[in-house]
């Protein structure tokens, strides 16, 4: 009779347990990425082939609360064996009617919200300058770290999504960090047009940083084009960058894609950077894709500085897997 009132005694207990744990729906996705790139540059340095690669593992953590909101947490690493700090991004959220909250090592809104035009490229590649500063991309800069931050997203409102992030450098100095974004989508004569930008700004205690990014996004079936423009404003910088990008769909696993940029600094006048490029992607199975992507480059610099002017072409072949 003991034995019996002893068991029945642990199998309640462990039911009020059971019932008291919150039970979080789990889901983890990987991403693989081998290379061979091909560089043929005027430095001797940077001329050559090499191997590389890139892959991530994501785990996330989703549950839904009685009240209503929704808690969530994502980690990601990175697992090459050269990577020296595992974590990529580690953070939570809180989510309900009043928005999205997100606390940890994650994106700035800039990152969420803002649009460049090496968006429509499956693979962008920009070579290794000696000493350059300018800028390779239309992206936002400053604000696309994985410090530890908190942001806030408002909820949709129609075709409008719009977010504030804050990142404290701590308590020597200040180098913090507060971005902004918005996005908004729309349908015209059946395409979909998305407006997308981000501002961002890092203070520093002589000049702060500032870094802008605006971008159109048009997709119009099996077509997507994009236009965009960064610029950053620092100490002895004041760069200016555009981009335009497209790419098709043909329909039997294969993407074709074409880019162009350029990027000028005024401060430092003569230097200025260019690309353009091709791509093809392949869908050999799903969760499996092929691309090659050939890309001209060249870097003209100011004549007082101390940079390396460089030219060359770089063609690159991955091999993309994802779980």
């Amino acid at each position: 009779m003991r034995k019996l009132l002893l068991s029945t005694t642990a199998l309640a207990s462990a039911a009020v347990l059971t019932a008291n744990i919150a039970v979080a729906d789990v889901s983890i996705s990987a991403t693989t990425e081998w290379k061979y790139v091909s560089t043929s540059s005027n430095v001797t340095a940077q001329d050559g082939t090499k191997f590389d690669h890139d892959s991530e593992i994501a785990f996330n953590f989703s549950n839904k609360t009685d009240s209503g909101l929704t808690i969530g947490y994502t980690v990601e690493l990175d697992t090459d064996a050269s990577t020296a700090t595992p974590v990529d991004e580690s953070s939570f959220s809180i989510s309900g009617g009043f928005g999205k909250i997100v606390l940890g090592q994650n994106d700035g809104v800039g990152d969420n919200y803002g649009i460049s035009a090496e968006d429509a490229i499956a693979e962008e590649h920009s070579p290794t300058l000696t000493g350059a500063t300018i800028r390779q991309n239309t992206d936002m800069h400053i604000s696309s770290n994985d410090n530890n931050k908190v942001a806030y997203h408002l909820p949709k409102m129609g075709g409008l999504t719009a977010g504030i992030s804050y990142e404290d450098s701590g308590n020597v100095g200040s180098t913090d960090i507060t971005a902004v974004g918005f996005n908004y989508t729309m349908q015209a004569a059946g395409n979909t047009i998305t407006i997308g930008g981000g501002t961002a700004t890092q203070e520093a205690t002589t000049t702060d940083t500032d870094h802008q990014n605006l971008g159109v996004k048009v997709v119009s079936g099996n077509l997507t084009f994009i236009a965009a423009q960064a610029s950053k404003e620092a100490v002895d910088e004041d760069i200016n960058s555009v981009g335009a990008a497209l790419s098709y769909k043909m329909g039997n696993g294969m993407v074709l894609g074409a880019y162009t940029m350029k990027s000028e600094d005024d401060l430092d006048a003569g230097e200025e950077y260019s690309t353009s490029g091709v791509e093809v992607q392949y869908t050999i199975a799903a969760g499996l894709t092929a691309v090659v992507n050939v890309s001209d480059y060249d870097y003209k610099i100011d004549t007082t500085g101390s940079a390396t002017a460089d030219s060359g072409t770089i063609s690159k072949f991955t091999i993309k897997a994802s779980f």
